[in-house]
C-alpha cells in the first residue's frame, strides 16, 4: 500500500527489494487516499472498538473494497496515511504486515508484525527493527565496489554528484545560500577539475532549477544535469552509478540514505535556518557516528572544508539490501 510521497514509498520499495533477495515476489500496489472528512483520531479509536470491521473501515475511509484485495502473503507500507489501511488489510487477509516509519500516537506496535524504524529509541521494542532507512538502490547492480576510494586533501574526486532539494518544514534556504551552493559547484570544478552530475527534485524552487539550466551549459563543469521538471523521478541511480562523492541538500533524509546505501561518501549542505525532530536528529547523528556522512553549513562550503569532510567519511562496505534481507528472515521466518 502506498501514498504518493516518494520519501515514503521509496522506503517500502527498499523492503520489497530486500524481500526479493529471499524469494520470488510479485507486487500489487494499492494507492491510499484517505477521505478528508474522516479524522485520523476516529480511525485510531475504531481499531480498538469491539465493533471494528476491516472491510468497513477500508471502504468508509479509503474507498478500498476489501473483497477486491489480492491474495497476498505480506502487506508492506510506509508513511502515516498508509498505516491504518495496512493494518486493516493485514487483519482481513490474515497475513503478516510490515510498516516503515513512526507509529501514530496511541497506536500499539502490537497491531503490526514488524515496524521498520531508523531511530535507536525504538530498538528496545520487540516489534521494531532498527536499520538504515531502506532503499531499493543496489550498489552491486550499479557496479559500485565494496571498497571505495577515500577522498580528501590529497585525492579529489573526478566526478561528484549534487542532489538539490528545497525547503522542508523548518529547514529553509535563503536566496543567498542557493547562490553560494551553486557558486561552490563552479569553484570545485575550477580548483579540482571535478565535473558534476546534478539532479533536482520536486521540492527544488523554480528559480534555482532555472539557474541550474544555465550553469549546465558549461559542459566542462557539468557532465549531466537532470531536471526533475522534465525527467521526473527515478533518475538518481544514474548519478549514483557514476559519481565518486555526493553533495546533498540537507532537507532530504531519503536522498541522503539512498546515497549512503549506494556506498558513496555523502556531505550534506546545511542552511542557516534548520531544525529537526529529536528522532530525525538522532538518525543524522547515527549516520555521522558510523562515518558514512558529514555536514557542512553552506556558508562554509570551500574546497578545503569539503576535502576535510570527505577525508572523515568511510563509505558503507556491505550491501544494505543483504543486511535487511537477513534481518527480515530472522524476524519473519514463516515467510522465508
Amino acid at each position: 500500500m502506498t501514498d504518493d510521497k516518494p520519501g515514503h514509498y521509496h522506503l517500502a520499495e527498499g523492503v520489497i527489494a530486500a524481500v526479493r533477495r529471499l524469494r520470488t515476489t510479485d507486487v500489487t500496489r494499492i494507492l491510499v487516499r484517505r477521505k478528508w472528512i474522516v479524522p485520523t483520531r476516529f480511525l485510531r479509536a475504531r481499531l480498538k472498538a469491539r465493533t471494528y470491521l476491516p472491510p468497513r473501515m477500508l471502504r468508509m475511509a479509503y474507498r478500498i473494497k476489501a473483497e477486491e484485495l489480492p491474495k497476498v502473503d505480506l502487506v508492506i507500507s510506509a508513511g502515516g496515511e498508509t498505516l491504518m489501511p495496512n493494518i486493516c488489510a493485514s487483519r482481513y487477509l490474515g497475513v503478516p504486515n510490515i510498516f516503515c516509519g513512526s507509529l501514530l500516537h496511541r497506536l500499539s506496535a502490537d497491531d503490526l508484525h514488524l515496524v521498520i524504524s531508523s531511530y535507536r529509541c525504538d530498538a528496545s521494542n520487540d516489534h521494531h527493527l532498527v536499520v538504515l532507512k531502506p532503499s531499493a538502490i543496489d550498489p552491486d547492480a550499479l557496479g559500485r565496489s565494496a571498497f571505495s576510494a577515500r577522498y580528501g586533501p590529497k585525492r579529489h574526486p573526478r566526478v561528484a554528484g549534487l542532489l538539490v532539494g528545497g525547503n522542508a518544514g523548518p529547514l529553509r534556504y535563503r536566496r543567498a545560500e542557493w547562490k553560494q551552493l551553486l557558486n561552490f559547484v563552479g569553484i570545485i570544478s575550477e580548483t579540482w577539475g571535478t565535473r558534476w552530475l546534478i539532479s533536482t527534485s520536486r521540492r527544488t524552487p523554480e528559480s534555482v532549477a532555472n539557474l541550474l539550466v544555465e550553469i549546465a551549459k558549461d559542459q566542462s563543469a557539468v557532465a549531466r544535469f537532470i531536471d526533475f521538471r522534465t525527467e521526473g523521478p527515478g533518475t538518481l541511480p544514474e548519478v549514483f552509478a557514476s559519481a565518486e562523492v555526493i553533495v546533498c541538500t540537507e532537507d532530504s533524509s531519503s536522498m541522503i540514505s539512498e546515497a549512503i546505501s549506494a556506498r558513496l561518501p555523502v556531505v550534506a549542505a546545511r542552511p542557516s535556518s534548520h531544525s529537526f525532530t529529536d528522532q530525525e536528529q538522532e538518525y543524522r547523528n547515527f549516520l555521522i557516528e558510523n562515518d558514512w556522512y558529514r555536514v557542512l553549513p553552506i556558508a562554509n562550503l570551500t574546497p578545503e572544508n569539503f576535502a576535510a569532510a570527505l577525508s572523515e567519511i568511510n563509505p558503507i562496505q556491505e550491501n544494505p539490501l543483504d543486511i535487511l534481507a537477513m534481518k527480515l528472515k530472522e524476524r519473519l521466518p514463516q515467510l522465508f
